[in-house]
């Protein structure tokens, strides 16, 4: 590992992979991850990536070739190892005709630290392959109790915390995918009105992968939950970097937004457009101290180590190391 990437790592990440310790993860430096894509090309083309980008990230194809394809080569071979251990389970008890259940990935990490991105150009990369042309995406934004009902609860200032969401209603809806259930469907947030739409549903149907991305997806069972939506995960993605780093993306991603979504008459943030930049940025440092920062050491990096697969941000935004699990 070089230098500046020893460097970036955070004192807890570098606990995971200290020689001293005996480590869940390998971790493997960008040259040699991205090695192993072999002589597999990128099948996006610039415009298509235009599409994947969030606010402010830098991603280009060379991101994609060197990270993500690796990524979606390695998660390709976990589901085909997945379908071939059903088929022989599904010998062992005569129950040939049971249908292959769906192959689940849950991606987590920080606000403004890039997982929907992430999230978006593995559907497309995992869809490419043969034996998984169908995935399918769900945020998890669409179990946050309505505004109203986090009102109701004294928690609208909790929004995005483990308690704003319907944990069961979540649970429920992946073990349905699970099972095989024909027709299942979530409910759907508008970003623009900062809301839970009435009467608005992502329907999902028969995937062969799921892609399941949220900031608490990771979370373990508790005595209030004793099953945990990541107990039907195949595979898991922690998208990590450091505070400072996440904390300016976010920043910048505000000031973007006050640009383009806040502008929007309809949006929830409309009074916000206006702002100027110092303003702007003392209102954005606001929520990040009191909301984002808090959410991210108390709830969302702890599940870090839950991870199949941590995907290690440097502060261009660029993946610089990949801790993987081992089997």
């Amino acid at each position: 590992m070089s230098e500046n990437s020893s460097q970036a790592l955070s004192t807890d990440t570098q606990a995971l992979i200290r020689p001293e310790f005996t480590s869940p993860f390998d971790e493997i430096g960008r040259d040699e991850w991205a090695r192993l894509a072999g002589e597999t090309q990128s099948p996006l083309t610039e415009e298509e990536l235009a599409a994947f980008r969030g606010l402010g990230e830098p991603l280009d194809l060379e991101e994609v070739a060197e990270i993500y394809l690796p990524l979606s080569r390695l998660i390709n071979q976990y589901a085909i190892a997945a379908r071939d251990m059903h088929r022989r389970t599904r010998g062992f008890l005569h129950r040939e005709n049971d249908r292959q259940s769906p192959f689940v990935i849950g991606i987590a990490g920080s606000v403004a630290a890039g997982k929907s991105t992430v999230a978006r150009i593995l559907r497309d990369l995992l869809a490419r392959w043969p034996e998984t042309p169908n995935v399918q995406l769900v945020t998890t934004d669409g179990f946050l109790y309505p505004n109203a009902e986090l009102e109701r609860r004294g928690i609208s200032h909790r929004k995005g915390f483990p308690e704003s969401y319907d944990r069961r209603a979540l649970l429920r809806f992946v073990s349905q995918v699970k099972a095989g259930v024909d027709e299942v469907v979530a409910p759907h947030y508008s970003h623009l009105i900062y809301d839970i739409v009435p009467n608005e549903v992502t329907v999902v149907r028969h995937p062969d992968i799921l892609i399941v991305e949220g900031l608490n997806v990771l979370q373990p069972p508790s005595m209030g939950h004793p099953i945990a939506v990541s107990d039907l995960f195949d595979f898991s993605i922690y998208v990590d970097a450091r505070t400072t780093d996440i904390w300016r993306w976010y920043r910048h991603r505000f000031l973007k937004l006050r640009e383009t979504a806040f502008s929007n008459p309809n949006s929830y943030f409309r009074r916000f457009a206006d702002l100027d930049d110092e303003t702007a940025i003392s209102l954005a440092d606001d929520f990040w101290t009191k909301i984002n920062e808090p959410n991210l050491i108390d709830n969302i990096r702890p599940t870090r180590a839950r991870a199949s697969l941590v995907l290690r941000k440097a502060a261009d935004h660029r993946v610089h190391s990949v801790l993987l699990r081992k089997l």
